[in-house]
């Protein structure tokens, strides 16, 4: 399958370094054994990160194998290509240009690879193997280690899905304590990043990797990527609503604020609409022309199409708790079952600016305090949602584990005097969970006694080929919450 980019050259995607690497093994290695994990950070100073991110969703492996690594990844141009640029980029001929024919030659350019990975939405807690790669043939024991640089970027759909999943967390619990139910849970975080990535590939990757967990996004690319790569039983996997921006309310000038809601409400009266409202003045917005002028316009909505207030600008908690108490006083609020106060089901409010992880539990603490449920609020987040994270924040990390040198096995390890948070596991791994459901990686190749059950690592990829494909669905499922999970969020 040619389903990667053409231009596309594997023997260019790799650290600078790792050219020379081939040369650097120890003479007569025939086997060179890696993985990848989100390693514990034990010594973490919990004060300075509110959020422990104990546990790592992992996805996005599989969008990388059939975009780059499947098929036939080599040829005599791309070696060609290759070639010419290491020798200017080095001022010396250090490439492998004779491997590279190798695998063109004996595999017709297909990567002699196995990897194994655990099921693509999993949930697994730091410290455990997520994924092993090594080579198939003993004369290429040198490209183990030149994907790594490719693969470590599953660190970013790793952190996105992982981070998105503890927001769940927190709505979970607040839409539970406030509400007595979970529903509209998948539609109370949506993503606003498409602008503030890097490329439209990050905006891709980043946006499947959100609605893993939830449903509701603008970031357009993420559905194509979903689509292609993975497939699910939906038309497609993520859903919006038409919405306002301030270009669609200021082009009406200053004066006629009103006027222009009144435009965008009546242009959508049978499904949600979105209008944000702090073009000019938020509270006067609310109490005047939504409380007084618009009000019979928005009363005779549907529960089904509500008017979603949108303020983006000052501080998000004082911000909703003030919108919403302006609103509360100029509509019909009730009491719910949990004793928590609920707008009517026409109207709506939804936070998008200032929105991360840290914010958002803020606000949502803020409003059960003062007695709202979190049925009348959803939030937008962009920036902290797809793109201020780093590989740091779940030290996602590859390292070697096991060589055959001379034809012996050899279990290999790092262990840094300066930072035990660094020291890497040794040998073959496998993982496996126990009969309390808890996650054991086992190392040096213990796991072939089978004392913990079967391997949860499985056969993704091998020799240029996909051999386990995961649909977005299967991926959603595995990165559900789980009851337990809930329990301990509600309690």
């Amino acid at each position: 399958m040619e389903s990667r980019e053409a231009d596309f050259n594997i023997l260019l995607a790799t650290d600078s370094y790792k050219v020379t690497h081939y040369k650097q093994y120890p003479p007569n290695t025939s086997r060179v054994y890696s993985y990848f994990e989100c390693r514990e950070k034990k010594t973490e100073n919990s004060r300075i990160r509110k959020v422990k991110y104990e546990e790592t969703v992992f996805y996005g492996l599989q969008y990388i194998l059939k975009k780059y690594l499947e098929g036939r990844v080599v040829t005599k141009q791309k070696i060609q290509e290759a070639k010419e640029v290491y020798r200017e980029h080095f001022q010396d001929d250090v490439f492998n240009e004779k491997g590279w024919n190798y695998i063109l030659e004996k595999y017709d350019g297909h990567l002699p690879i196995e990897i194994k990975a655990v099921p693509e939405g999993s949930v697994i807690p730091r410290g455990n193997v997520l994924f092993t790669v090594e080579n198939t043939d003993p004369e290429c024991y040198w490209l183990t280690n030149w994907i790594e640089t490719i693969l470590v970027q599953t660190w970013y759909p790793i952190t996105v899905a992982t981070n998105s999943r503890e927001q769940k967390k927190i709505l979970a619990k607040y839409l539970f304590e406030t509400s007595g139910s979970l529903t509209g849970l998948e539609y109370k975080l949506h993503d606003f990043g498409y602008r503030g990535v890097s490329s439209q590939e990050t905006a891709g990757i980043g946006a499947s990797a959100h609605l893993v967990n939830f449903k509701g996004t603008d970031t357009v690319a993420g559905i194509a990527l979903i689509k292609r790569y993975y497939g699910t039983k939906d038309p497609v996997p993520g859903f919006s609503v038409p919405a306002a921006e301030h270009s669609t309310i200021t082009a009406w000038g200053k004066d006629h604020e009103r006027d222009a809601f009144e435009h965008i409400v009546t242009q959508f009266s049978s499904v949600p609409v979105s209008v944000v409202s702090d073009s000019y003045d938020i509270y006067n917005a609310c109490e005047k022309i939504w409380g007084e002028d618009l009000r019979s316009l928005i009363e005779s909505r549907s529960s089904k199409a509500p008017l979603i207030i949108r303020p983006d600008s000052g501080n998000p908690l004082d911000t909703v708790l003030k919108v919403l108490d302006i609103l509360g006083k100029k509509f019909p609020v009730e009491e719910n079952s949990r004793g928590y106060k609920v707008l009517p089901p026409y109207i709506r409010v939804i936070q998008g600016d200032g929105v991360d992880i840290n914010t958002l539990q803020e606000i949502v603490e803020g409003m059960k305090q003062h007695k709202w449920s979190i049925e009348n609020i959803s939030f937008g987040s962009g920036g902290a949602l797809l793109q201020k994270l780093t590989r740091d924040l779940l030290n996602c990390s590859f390292k070697c584990s096991y060589v055959v040198t001379n034809g012996l096995g050899v279990n290999v390890f790092k262990d840094p005097v300066a930072d035990p948070n660094k020291r890497s596991k040794k040998g073959r791994l496998s993982l496996h969970s126990t009969r309390n459901n808890e996650y054991v990686t086992l190392e040096e190749g213990k796991g072939d006694l089978e004392e913990y059950g079967p391997d949860l690592l499985r056969t993704v990829f091998h020799n240029g080929k996909i051999i386990s494909c995961y649909s977005f669905d299967d991926v959603r499922r595995n990165a559900g919450l789980k009851n337990t999970e809930l329990e301990e969020e509600i309690q």
